[in-house]
């Protein structure tokens, strides 16, 4: 990873994905949620504020989707958006308090790449808040 300061990492490395099925149990177990059409997030918070990245989950549900094609190419979309938009959580002033996320897409038809974001960046400023931390400022929002 690059250490320059004032450059941003638009990375969403291996060590970031949400993989083991005892974290992801105990993600949905124990944690808090909310629904902003047509996205669902969960998350579970960490003890102590941190600059680190938490780990994600995305998921597509196949009820909705029935064809692999659709679900994995909604599953991109997410990706994506968070992709270009982690930096939200990562320069909140003083750390953010999420230990894990996931991001389930809940819509029954497929929308479009900048509505998903959108909805992803309310979600991850959202979540900031109800965390405890400062969202970050942008240029021209």
């Amino acid at each position: 990873m690059d250490s320059t300061p004032g450059v941003r990492s638009y990375s969403f490395p291996k060590e970031e994905h949400l993989c083991r099925k005892k974290l992801i149990e105990e993600l949905f177990g124990r944690g808090s949620s909310f629904g902003l059409y047509p996205l669902r997030l969960i998350w579970l918070p960490t003890e102590t504020p941190t600059l680190a990245p938490p780990q994600v989950l995305v998921s597509v549900s196949k009820r909705s989707f029935k064809r692999a094609v659709d679900r994995n190419y909604l599953k991109r979309l997410l990706r994506e958006a968070y992709r270009l938009n982690k930096y939200r959580l990562l320069e909140a002033a003083g750390g953010h308090r999420l230990d894990r996320l996931a991001i389930i897409y809940t819509g029954k038809e497929k929308k479009p790449f900048t509505l998903v974001e959108k909805k992803l960046i309310s979600g991850l400023e959202r979540l900031l808040t109800e965390a405890g931390a400062t969202p970050p400022r942008v240029a021209g929002s």
